[in-house]
């Protein structure tokens, strides 16, 4: 194996770049802008020149990298080909097609959740675990499946796409992907705002939210943790959906670790303690005792799995 390799995390406004000793260690991390004009054609040539110009920076020989793994926000194959991503406006992409004859080196592509799940499976909340399932709770709900030690990408590379489980059949509004009643609707930052406007609705109830003209995740979830009657019952029903869900997952994979991130988790422990209540009461009697824990490695969770993608294994 190789002395070094790149993690690459294209995100819809930054791509986040590190380099790697192949023994885990992040040598250096830095960013560049994502720039989607032109149906996004100039973010792989982007990605290309800033790794070349790092090798030479650091006088660094072809030879003793491993490659160039890259996550990107939606479903990739096992070919490294996406059909399309919407925030980066690409329609069909040979990313790692592409990426290798930019630069030269082997390359890696995968689904940015599943990429960041591989992060914290290696360097991250659960660190040595082989079986973890992870959920990124931000703008949607992301989400990474790894079984012994490998990304389930699945043959359409939505694996792991626990953001479009089907919670609620009863709904009429439709999620972003189309389709009505997806436990993003309800556990993502935006989902959890829909669940208290509803409630605030249904309730006369004095509520400290219904001073916000615009309510945020982040006001329900303080509100919350000071007590809020109204908001307690606004994230119990966002904890029985979110945990009933996994607890479902779980019957299929029966992880050592299951794993909350994104930006809602900065609520921390209040948040886990609410998931892992209703997780609990559904799951499988071999499954009970699953933790459920927050990640660590914060916005490098992508960049990490990127990497590990692509390191050969002595």
């Amino acid at each position: 194996m190789g002395k070094y390799c790149f993690g690459i995390d294209v995100g819809g406004t930054s791509v986040k770049c590190g380099l790697f000793q192949t023994d885990g260690v992040l040598v250096e991390k830095w960013e560049i802008p994502t720039r989607k004009e032109n149906s996004g054609e100039a973010i792989l040539p982007d990605i290309a020149k800033t790794i070349l110009d790092k090798i030479a920076e650091r006088k660094l020989d072809k030879e003793e990298i491993d490659g160039v793994g890259i996550g990107v926000p939606g479903p990739v194959n096992e070919r490294g080909e996406v059909p399309c991503a919407v925030n980066l406006f690409w329609g069909f992409k040979e990313v790692t097609k592409e990426l290798t004859e930019l630069t030269g080196l082997p390359s890696k592509a995968g689904n940015d959740a599943n990429v960041a799940a591989l992060g914290e499976a290696w360097k991250g909340a659960a660190a040595g675990a082989k079986n973890v399932i992870l959920v990124t709770l931000g703008t949607g709900v992301g989400g990474g499946i790894i079984v012994d030690g490998k990304i389930v990408g699945g043959a359409h590379g939505a694996g792991g796409e626990i953001g479009h489980a089907a919670v609620d059949h009863e709904e009429k509004e439709a999620c972003n992907c189309g389709n009505c009643g997806c436990l993003e609707q309800y556990a993502s930052a935006t989902g959890i705002v829909r669940v208290a406007q509803r409630t605030l609705a249904a309730t006369d109830e004095q509520t400290v939210l219904r001073k916000f003209t615009k309510l945020s995740a982040k006001n329900v979830l303080d509100a919350f943790k000071e007590g809020d009657k109204v908001a307690c019952d606004v994230m119990a029903q966002v904890g029985e959906m979110l945990g009933g869900t996994l607890a479902m997952f779980a019957c299929v994979t029966d992880p050592e670790a299951i794993v909350i991130g994104g930006g809602v988790s900065k609520a921390g422990q209040p948040l886990i303690d609410c998931i892992q209540k209703y997780y609990e009461k559904y799951a499988f009697t071999a499954c009970k005792k699953t933790p459920i824990i927050l990640a660590t490695l914060g916005n490098d969770a992508g960049i990490y799995g990127s990497a590990r993608m692509v390191i050969k294994e002595v």
